[in-house]
């Protein structure tokens, strides 16, 4: 008997909704896209508005024909991929490529916000289809993006150096972290002062005070000769206990998380990065197994919109009434706007079922996963109960043209900091409640202290993805991709968890911004962004969209001067040319970063290594010169850093090109002619060869140390390290283990 087929985009997915429907249906798996632009060419044609070009991956061949056996078994096809623009654009292209399979039968679009068996069924039962404006959407995106990435990347290879990128959104994210990097540069600290004040009465406790305002104008004390003049004046007066203000006020909770806010809160509560946040969202969405049955504990994680719906509201507000207590519900439902450009396909980031807590599924979650999940519920159920009260005293005490202030707060009802212990309020200074306004107060010290102003910190991940959505640069769903692809390009580096652009990365935004500023820029991209939703929303057409901007791009592209921006990216130094003595070394670019070339290449071809100093001066990394002739001139040899590893060279080089690889002291074991020699991979990892290749083509990823076996008598061991044992020989004949 034919079955209806769900094509979901994870096998986690699958299983969790296949328990839930009681294998009424066929569910499988597409593993996410199944086919996308081709990777060795643009696969888009300009002039032919603006065509796409889709192959299918071929890792997925097993996968699709599953899936079309599997259709064409079935009556009726439900594609079931992500509520989004990408999931909208999956279940376009699946239904392409199996168009034949699925000609004739009833075709349609079915989503869901979480995978409870409820809204599996009511999507069910309420199928749509699919939205062409999403996948219109959604394709242009793709397509600016690579446009950008395959018009703009081989000019940075020709400028700088091969294997670099620009990306049209990740770009504006490496300006940000660069131009911050340059007011942190820029930056003058100034000095300024500041004066404690710490008064009391009688045997009551002392409060410490900072003095604000100075004969009616707020205090500046710019150096030491100044705050020790006001100090001095200030010893000769009588301090008056001017006012006592006290007040109350209401703390509310936050919203529930939405993307960017989950990704924020977990690296600062949690000290998650912002993919690991993400892998984890993606896991308790999909669904675990809890107690025999697979579930979805929260709902989608790719959203922006703080909205949430009437039953979930209602359901939090019955956990909090039995768990906590009918006083501590908040008096009426709680309700969040979104903000203008939030899409609200989803509701805000949730659990599916708030009585299902934290406590209940410790046994089932992974240590990571129930930290992330008790944030989740934690910030969620903090949402619908009463607000938290803080009383704050605040003093101000008058003395001759002085007047110093102090403030102490305190939470007199935690509220919802029962649920959501993450929030803090500052305390400042206790003050007695036996203080009296006019209170003649005795003085006990002044503190002067010197302070500079600081520069602006560098971003962390929390802090550039608050960045970016609050300049409308990027959506939910690719700020994780921005944040790896400039880390993953080394245009970037995390060092304390603070953003610090490279060498590298300075290099590229230079030339960017120089040359594509009006690409490149944060409102630009930001309106870009815009006209992406627009397309969504049906009120623009893509190819109009893609069209602008490739206009845009191509007028730039012709003011580009290769010759004269390579030459001006070129960094000069006075340093001669040790070779042919007429040429100076130049600051160039390489896959592995910066080295000196001669300024008479292509006739002299010396190049140096260097490192920088602490002052930035240019140190020339010393040769590791062998005690050995070449054998075809005479001169030196010395070892030499390649791109596959270190190797022996002519220091008369490029009069003289003799090399040789380093060699072990182990004979190749399959030719017994050669020596085993260290190489690198074109992904920098080491293996083992003989340095007769090609002749020869032995090779082994361990390292070969020239050890005789003492259990067969081979006359090498291998290099072998564990967690268990660390490192230790083994021998690659007969297995023996030396420890």
């Amino acid at each position: 008997m034919a079955k209806g087929l769900i094509i979901v985009e994870s096998p986690a997915k699958a299983s969790t909704i296949s328990k839930f429907l009681q294998h009424q249906y066929i569910i499988k798996a597409s593993m996410g896209h199944v086919r996308d632009l081709p990777q060795k060419e643009m696969g888009v044609d300009v002039n032919n508005h603006f065509k796409a070009k889709y192959v299918v991956d071929p890792k997925k061949k097993k996968v699709i024909d599953e899936l079309k056996k599997a259709a064409e078994s079935a009556d009726t096809i439900y594609f079931a991929s992500d509520h989004d623009r990408e999931g909208e654009a999956i279940a376009w292209h699946l239904a392409t490529v199996l168009k034949k399979e699925i000609q004739g039968k009833p075709i349609y679009r079915i989503t869901f916000n979480e995978i409870t068996k409820s809204a599996i069924v009511q999507s069910l039962e309420n199928p749509g289809q699919i939205d062409q404006n999403k996948v219109d959407s959604q394709q242009a995106r793709r397509i600016l993006d690579r446009i950008v990435g395959y018009t703009v990347s081989p000019v940075l290879w020709k400028i700088l150096t091969k294997d670099l990128s620009a990306g049209r959104v990740q770009s504006v994210a490496l300006r940000l972290i660069c131009e911050r990097e340059e007011e942190i540069e820029k930056f003058v600290p100034t000095e300024y002062w500041s004066i404690d004040g710490v008064f009391h009465k009688g045997k009551l406790p002392s409060f410490k005070t900072t003095l604000e305002k100075w004969d009616g104008k707020k205090a500046e004390i710019i150096d030491e000769k100044k705050a020790l003049e006001m100090v001095a004046a200030l010893k000769k007066g009588s301090p008056i206990l001017k006012s006592i203000d006290k007040s109350s006020r209401k703390v509310e909770p936050g919203p529930s998380f939405i993307t960017s806010t989950i990704q924020q809160e977990a690296s600062k509560v949690l000290g998650f990065p912002a993919k690991k946040t993400m892998k984890l969202a993606q896991e308790l969405y999909e669904g675990v197994e809890v107690k025999g049955d697979r579930v979805g504990l929260i709902s989608y994680m790719r959203t922006d919109s703080l909205r949430i719906s009437e039953e979930a509201i209602t359901a939090c507000r019955n956990l909090i009434s039995e768990r906590y207590g009918k006083d501590q519900v908040a008096a009426k439902p709680r309700h969040f706007a979104n903000k203008n450009n939030a899409q609200d396909a989803h509701e805000a980031i949730r659990p599916t079922d708030p009585f299902r807590t934290p406590e209940q599924l410790a046994t089932s979650l992974s240590k990571d996963q129930l930290k992330l999940y008790t944030l989740i519920w934690q910030r969620f159920v903090a949402t619908q109960m009463k607000a938290m009260t803080v009383a704050t005293t605040k003093v101000s005490v008058e003395l001759g043209k002085a007047l110093f202030v102090a403030t102490g707060s305190h939470i007199t009802d935690e509220g919802f900091k029962k649920v959501y212990p993450h929030v803090s309020i500052s305390e400042g200074e206790s003050i007695h409640a036996d203080y009296r306004e006019g209170d003649q107060l005795e003085i006990d010290n002044f503190i002067p202290l010197q302070h500079f102003t600081k520069p602006p910190a560098r971003y962390t991940e929390a802090a550039l993805i608050k960045e970016l959505e609050s300049k409308g640069i990027g959506r939910p769903s690719t700020y994780v991709a921005i944040l790896s692809t400039i880390q993953d390009r080394q245009y970037v580096i995390l060092i304390a968890k603070q953003f610090q652009p490279t060498d590298l990365g300075k290099k590229v935004n230079g030339f960017l911004v120089q040359q594509f500023d009006k690409l490149f820029n944060v409102k630009f991209t930001a309106e870009m962004e815009n006209e992406l939703d627009d397309i969504e929303y049906g009120k623009q057409k893509w190819e109009d969209v893609l069209n602008d901007y490739y206009q845009v791009l191509t007028d730039l592209m012709g003011k580009v001067n290769i010759k004269e921006t390579k030459s001006n990216m070129k960094e000069d130094t006075d340093i001669p040319c040790s070779v042919c003595g007429t040429g100076h070394m130049q600051i160039k670019w390489g896959r592995k970063g910066q080295f000196l070339s001669c300024s008479n290449f292509p006739t002299c071809k010396h190049l140096e290594n260097f490192t920088r100093g602490a002052d930035g001066k240019i140190i020339i990394t010393p040769k590791e010169t062998l005690d050995e002739a070449c054998p075809n001139c005479g001169s030196p040899l010395a070892i030499k850093q390649g791109r596959f590893g270190k190797f022996i060279a002519c220091t008369n080089y490029p009069k003289c090109k003799y090399t040789r690889p380093i060699t072990l002291e182990v004979t190749c074991p399959e030719c017994g002619q050669g020596k085993l020699t260290e190489k690198k991979s074109k992904k920098g990892r080491k293996f083992y060869s003989c340095s007769r290749y090609p002749e020869c083509k032995f090779i082994t990823n361990y390292l070969p140390v020239a050890v005789k076996c003492p259990e067969c008598g081979n006359p090498y061991m291998e290099e072998h390290t564990s967690k268990k044992e660390g490192t230790f020989k083994k021998c690659p004949k007969c297995g023996k283990e030396v420890f």
